[in-house]
């Protein structure tokens, strides 16, 4: 049995040990309700070792099934996640005091331990601190601290204090936890998350994926569960996800990021076999993320706060920190929007001035192998006057496939707040036009927030067309999948043999055509062509979309006025088409876009989509396109704070029911499910519309399709 004593009481005697999970003896105190088998599995539950012997034929499993793919184990996030965080942290600092020791000019002394337990510490105080001014509040004091974890007895002390008591040796992790003062010790239900400092972690990454090793990840998977098993055990409501925890791993240079989700209610609580049915909820009920290894701080002991290393580290904590304090007042999405501002400040400030292309003072197709922020102004192939980086009215851009090529002349320039794409034709069908996108070059590798929009339009919604039509998802109401590929530049290409890319600007770059082609409900508002009967009609019709592609549980995530076209030429009755899929959730861990307007309140909560958020964002949708007004919003706080009011007080059923009646009873409708896990009915309501729908032929038939 563990000792459990406090290190900084002369009695030896925690004042926390009546707390559930605050320690590793039993308690006496009966936890109200809650199965006593659970709380005992809970406090057996206390040695890693025992955990990863268990898990070793498990691991090497993995590894060989994994041979034929790059990585045993899924990455916790996407790259694109983390380059728009990367921009959100832009005008953020965060500075590391305590230096982190560097291992290899240094002695392993206890000295140079000691302080690396410091700096761990040091370096988690300053995520949080400046995680939580930037995001949640600057004037409220921050909810949390960080402290040792003491192997002995499972409970948390400050480093300095732990040291001083000659108890450096016990020390096993770092971890951030919720302040209460109740407990000075900490309680595991009060852990965000966990670091495990661990020599040579970079040094003992295996693959070429620089994947953990099985030690060190089995001691990771050990501290996830228990953490898991204590807020399964807590009165404390988590935000917005008590199943999902993140484990850092990290020595003196390197780190990485274990995430671990899966519900312990699933496991085996069999007390006299406690490591058996830990090893087999793992294999069977949990699902692992990990990242690969990488450098967090230089030769000094600096954090290089802007390289991958610590970016996927602080993307963590910020995601823990959202679990207690729920979504934060500034979003990632508000604060990497600024983005192009401080960069049309930065060519300001060096006499750059404003090339006239667009909004932004960038030449959206003047894309090197380098980032847009540094202008090679001596290179004659990239200059701001250069006819081969720009594309208008006449200009003929061909697109290679696999096997052949096609050429598109752009008829329209279409520019809006976010993006710039085309009204094309094919130069053997004249007469049919067709949206041509162009994304960001596939090397660009720090591309401009406008960039990332253009990759969620281009790239992520080329594979999402691709998977519908694989799938067979059809409808008049969907977009049409036309063509894809690469730009064909003009001129020699000087592409390598061995593939990739030459220096040409749009050497590689991705396009993307669809059809059919309409003017955007945004356009319509604008131009007040958006009345009661185009307000039953795009409702049904998006409603149909939606239909048609939740049948194979695809969600569009990103329904606003922009993203909904009116489709009038070549038929007889206007219809509308739902486009702009880049954002589609496919799977689980996708995450729509935010928008403070037309967002769902589940997403704008929780980043995810419930049933119904897409049509509480046709709501919001229809609501402002029939006259309805939004206030100045300019945090997801006041958004949320919007939305209640609002419902609560019948205001957008109000409006609603000023067009049509049934479009109030919709609103009604997707108000009563909101957050709820029941699905939309949708049949009901498209026959609910079909029969408001005013057709000047009422002989004729309606599409019912979806």
């Amino acid at each position: 049995m563990y000792d459990c004593f406090d290190l900084s009481s002369p009695n030896g005697r925690s004042p926390d040990q009546e707390s559930v999970g605050s320690g590793t003896k039993r308690s006496s105190v009966s936890s109200g309700g809650r199965p006593q088998n659970q709380k005992e599995f809970f406090y057996k539950f206390v040695e890693s070792d025992s955990l990863t012997a268990k898990l070793v034929d498990w691991f090497e499993s993995v590894t060989e099934n994994s041979e034929l793919k790059q990585q045993a184990f899924d990455v916790p996030f996407e790259l694109i996640e983390l380059q728009k965080f990367d921009y959100a942290l832009e005008g953020i600092s965060f500075q590391q005091l305590t230096r982190m020791p560097n291992a290899v000019h240094a002695s392993t002394s206890d000295a140079v331990e000691a302080t690396a337990y410091l700096a761990i510490e040091d370096f988690l105080h300053a995520s949080i601190k400046g995680l939580w001014e930037a995001f949640w509040s600057q004037d409220e004091p921050m909810p949390f601290s960080v402290a040792c974890l003491y192997n002995a007895n499972m409970k948390f002390y400050q480093a300095e204090k732990a040291i001083a008591n000659g108890r450096l040796g016990g020390l096993c992790g770092t971890g951030i936890l919720l302040n209460n003062p109740r407990h000075p010790h900490g309680k595991w239900d009060h852990v965000l998350e966990l670091a495990l400092l661990r020599p040579d972690i970079g040094g003992h990454a295996v693959g070429s994926d620089r994947q953990p090793s099985p030690s060190v990840l089995g001691e990771a998977l050990f501290c996830a569960l228990r953490m898991l098993l204590a807020r399964s055990l807590s009165r404390l409501s988590f935000f917005p996800d008590p199943s999902t925890v993140f484990v850092l791993l990290v020595d003196s240079q390197y780190g990485g990021v274990v995430k671990v989700e899966g519900d312990v209610n699933k496991l085996n609580f069999d007390v006299n076999n406690v490591y058996e049915c830990a090893a087999e909820w793992v294999k069977d009920h949990s699902r692992i993320s990990v990242s690969p290894i990488d450098r967090i701080w230089n030769k000094l002991g600096n954090a290089n706060w802007g390289d991958i290393g610590a970016l996927q580290v602080l993307f963590a904590t910020f995601h823990c920190i959202m679990q207690y304090a729920g979504m934060p007042k500034h979003s990632v999405e508000d604060l990497a929007a600024d983005h192009s501002s401080r960069l049309q400040t930065r060519r300001v400030e060096r006499q750059l001035g404003d090339t006239g292309v667009n909004g932004n003072g960038l030449l959206r197709y003047q894309q090197c192998s380098v980032s847009p922020e540094i202008v090679e102004v001596q290179d004659d192939s990239v200059k701001v006057d250069s006819k081969e980086s720009m594309i208008t009215e006449g200009t003929i851009l061909w697109l290679e496939d696999s096997d052949w090529q096609k050429g598109y002349q752009i008829k329209e320039v279409i520019n809006t707040s976010e993006l710039t794409y085309f009204i094309a034709s094919h130069v053997e069908e004249p007469g049919k036009n067709l949206f041509l996108y162009v994304g960001s070059h596939p090397s660009q590798l720090e591309p401009a927030w406008e960039d990332m929009n253009l990759w969620y339009q281009v790239q992520r919604q080329t594979k999402v067309l691709t998977i519908m039509k694989q799938k067979g998802l059809s409808s008049k109401y969907l977009p049409r999948l036309s063509a894809s590929g690469r730009i064909i530049h003009p001129g020699h290409c000087r592409r390598p043999s061995s593939g990739g890319n030459c220096d040409h600007p749009w050497c590689g770059t991705p396009i993307l055509v669809t059809s059919p082609v309409g003017e955007t409900v945004a356009e319509m508002v604008r131009t007040g062509q958006f009345g009661s009967d185009e307000a039953i009609r795009c409702c049904h019709d998006c409603l149909s979309a939606l239909s048609t592609v939740a049948s194979a549980g695809i969600r569009h995530g990103d329904i606003r006025p922009e993203n909904v076209i009116c489709v009038k030429s070549g038929v007889r009755h206007p219809y509308f088409v739902l486009i702009g899929w880049g954002h589609a959730i496919l799977e689980d861990r996708d995450r729509p876009a935010m928008n403070l307007h037309f967002s769902s309140t589940y997403a704008l909560q929780e980043g995810k989509l419930c049933s119904a958020s897409d049509a509480e964002s046709l709501v919001y949708m229809l609501y402002y396109s029939c006259g309805g007004v939004f206030p100045d919003l300019d945090s997801v706080e006041g958004a949320l704070q919007w939305r209640e009011t609002s419902w609560s007080r019948r205001l957008i059923q109000q409006k609603l029911g000023d067009i049509s009646t049934v479009l109030k009873a919709f609103a009604d409708y997707v108000d009563s499910l909101c957050g709820t896990p029941y699905p939309i009915d949708y049949d009901i309501w498209l026959r609910r519309l079909r029969r408001s729908i005013h057709e000047d032929d009422h002989g004729k038939e309606i599409d019912v399709t979806g």
